[in-house]
């Protein structure tokens, strides 16, 4: 017989719980499903003409605002710390405590918790679900189904919606969908992320985490000893027994542990985890397994955090007879925090340093310079303003670097100030102009090294680019 490497799916019915993990659970899911909503509906007032959208991403005018902060697609490498202080901040998190990314802030994890709360208010906890997918075909088993997929739904739709709602103008684009006057890309990203939200939060659900997710296979590589994660206390629970058993073989005067076999840690678990077997790839570290055993401890008159956030390291300690022992500060956690403060630093920095005008200079290939009937030198660049602020602006261009009786032109540009050029730039503006420099040819070198400098005349900001003038 051929040895296959493919698992078959085993559905999941995870239980109801309540605790105080799954009180922290539900606080996240509500937390971020508000903000998820309700962001693209919050306005910024950003002066006439601009969006006033908070959060918009601006494809049409390739801008992306957050508040009082705008990036332009020449400041990208904003995006790129940001991912970096991401990653960075998820590998503080497990070295802190392990997989707390995925039990509680995880996309996935928070609308697969969403999907698993409306069909339990459908079709009822474990045991209800369980017997009607078992029974046979009837008109309730329908009307529940049915009531929940529709339900479900109406979420992925909202879910897609609300994506959409980040890239255009939210109340104008509701409008528009509703009245059918969107884009056609509009319903197609809407129906794409509707599909993904509705498979993946109501099929996949801990496949996701179990086989698609990378996060599992790279998180030993951050961890180590002293890494908080959801933990069965094997010294404490074991031999296991149920309660009648467990009298009698004390009555015997074996030895019993805590544990009662009443498999409600597997019972809630989202993955259908044992994790009285240990660490596991599938367990996410929710923490709904301690909120189970806690319960059952309670009943039991026993003491609770049979289950419950330890440290590898801890289980040696124990079984030596020492106290356990918790370092959230060591060499690890510290470079993650360093790293993280100085990414942030730059990027703070750069940002209050940065300016809302520059220029850019592309030096004439062929011909690098021309010689004037009167012996003068002239050579030609195309130059690009940017103007960054949500105002027109009047810009004078001038040349440095170069000897006295240097004249600049920009073609099509009449006004000057001092002789040199003043171009008016739009708001939210680049234009790009053809410039000649024009230098007395006696004593000129081959090459000399010259600077582009722009001034606002209102506010005198200025900025500057380097480039070259060739001469024979």
């Amino acid at each position: 017989m051929e040895e296959s490497f493919y698992q078959e799916h085993i559905k999941v019915y995870p239980a109801a719980v309540s605790g105080t993990y799954r009180r922290i659970k539900w606080a996240i899911l509500a937390v971020w499903l508000g903000l998820y909503y309700l962001v693209p509906f919050l306005r910024w007032d950003r002066g006439p003409d601009m969006p006033n959208q908070a959060v918009l991403v601006d494809m049409p005018g390739r801008r992306l605002y957050f508040f009082f902060i705008e990036i332009w697609p020449q400041e990208v490498y904003y995006l790129t710390g940001i991912l970096i202080l991401s990653a960075l901040s998820l590998f503080l998190m497990t070295a802190l405590a392990g997989r707390v990314w995925c039990g509680y802030l995880c996309w996935q994890t928070i609308w697969t918790d969403l999907f698993l709360g409306v069909e339990r208010l459908i079709e009822g906890d474990r045991r209800d679900r369980i017997r009607l997918d078992e029974g046979p075909l009837n008109f309730e088993k329908i009307r529940k189904k049915v009531m929940k997929w529709i339900a479900w739904l109406l979420i992925a739709a909202g879910t897609g919606g609300a994506a959409v709602l980040y890239f255009a103008d939210a109340p104008t684009t509701i409008v528009e969908v509703f009245t059918g006057k969107a884009a056609f890309s509009t319903y197609m990203w809407i129906g794409i992320l509707t599909f993904t939200t509705y498979f993946f939060a109501g099929y996949m659900r801990e496949q996701v985490c179990i086989y698609a997710c990378p996060w599992p296979r790279i998180q030993a590589a951050l961890t180590d000893e002293y890494a908080l994660n959801v933990t069965y206390r094997l010294d404490r629970g074991e031999p296991r027994a149920s309660v009648k058993e467990g009298k009698k073989l004390k009555a015997a005067g074996a030895d019993v542990g805590d544990c009662v076999d009443c498999y409600q840690c597997v019972a809630v678990c989202p993955t259908g985890t044992d994790i009285r077997m240990g660490s596991q790839l599938s367990c996410i570290q929710c923490g709904l397994c301690i909120d189970a055993c806690d319960s059952i401890m309670t009943k039991l008159g026993r003491e609770t955090r049979l289950v419950g956030y330890d440290t590898p390291i801890n289980f040696d300690r124990r079984r030596e007879g020492l106290a356990p022992v918790f370092k959230l500060i060591r060499p690890r956690t510290m470079l993650y925090g360093a790293i993280i403060f100085l990414v942030a630093g730059i990027m703070v920095y750069t940002f209050a340093n940065r300016t809302f005008e520059s220029v850019n200079v592309l030096h004439d290939r062929n011909p690098q310079y021309v010689v004037n009937s009167d012996g003068s030198v002239r050579n030609g660049y195309t130059v690009r303003l940017l103007n960054r602020a949500g105002r027109a602006r009047d810009i004078m261009l001038s040349v440095e670097g170069m000897p006295e009786g240097t004249r600049i032109d920009a073609v099509g540009i009449d006004r000057e100030t001092d002789g040199n050029p003043v171009i008016d730039i739009g708001a939210d503006r680049t234009r790009e102009l053809r410039v000649t420099v024009t230098a007395p040819g006696d004593g000129l070198p081959k090459s000399s090294d010259i600077s582009f400098r722009i001034t606002d005349i209102a506010d005198k900001k200025t900025a500057t680019a380097k480039d070259f003038f060739k001469a024979p």
